[in-house]
């Protein structure tokens, strides 16, 4: 679909993001809301209420486990693009295009 090869793929399972590229992220979307997954397993099998968390706890939770992370993520110096709803791949359509 898109030509990857210029980018860093990472497999998030053996390589945890750090809280310094969290902080990274953030500043781009000023929510870690934004950033969680509502569709991670962990939610269920940690029988988490998503409705009764607030942003430190959406930090905490992404920081904790990989699957709470919200994929994929593209990050460049400029923007970041967060999940893979219409929307969001719309816009990743147009970045790709534009290179």
């Amino acid at each position: 679909m898109f030509d990857l090869s210029a980018w860093e793929v990472r497999e998030l399972k053996s390589h945890p993001i750090t809280e310094e590229e969290l902080a990274q992220m953030y500043q781009f979307t000023k929510s870690y809301e934004a950033l969680f997954s509502r569709r991670s397993t962990q939610i269920k099998a940690r029988d988490i209420d998503v409705k009764s968390l607030e942003e430190k706890d959406f930090k905490a939770l992404i920081l904790d486990h990989y699957s709470f992370l919200k994929r994929p993520v593209f990050l460049t110096e400029k923007e970041i693009f967060v999940g893979n709803d219409k929307n969001n791949i719309e816009n990743l359509e147009k970045f790709f295009s534009v290179k």
